[in-house]
């Protein structure tokens, strides 16, 4: 397997743990995140949960990359 093909499937699995804790969790409904209700339309920004996944998956990289 090449090295593409290894960094897909290891990027496929870390979206697929986001999603799973996303669903179960309450890490999609963090405090900042915009929510508009107007009538029958629902608009859902998650502006808080995007900075906490972006410095997480930071920090899972940094420690990936320092070990090979």
């Amino acid at each position: 397997m090449t090295g593409f093909g290894k960094l897909l499937m290891v990027l496929g699995g870390i979206i697929f743990v986001v999603g799973l804790l996303m669903q179960f969790t309450k890490i999609g409904k963090l405090p900042g995140d915009i929510v508009i209700e107007k009538g029958n339309t629902t608009f859902y920004f998650p502006i808080v949960t995007c900075i906490v996944l972006s410095i997480v998956l930071s920090l899972i990289f940094y420690i990936v990359g320092r070990f090979k």
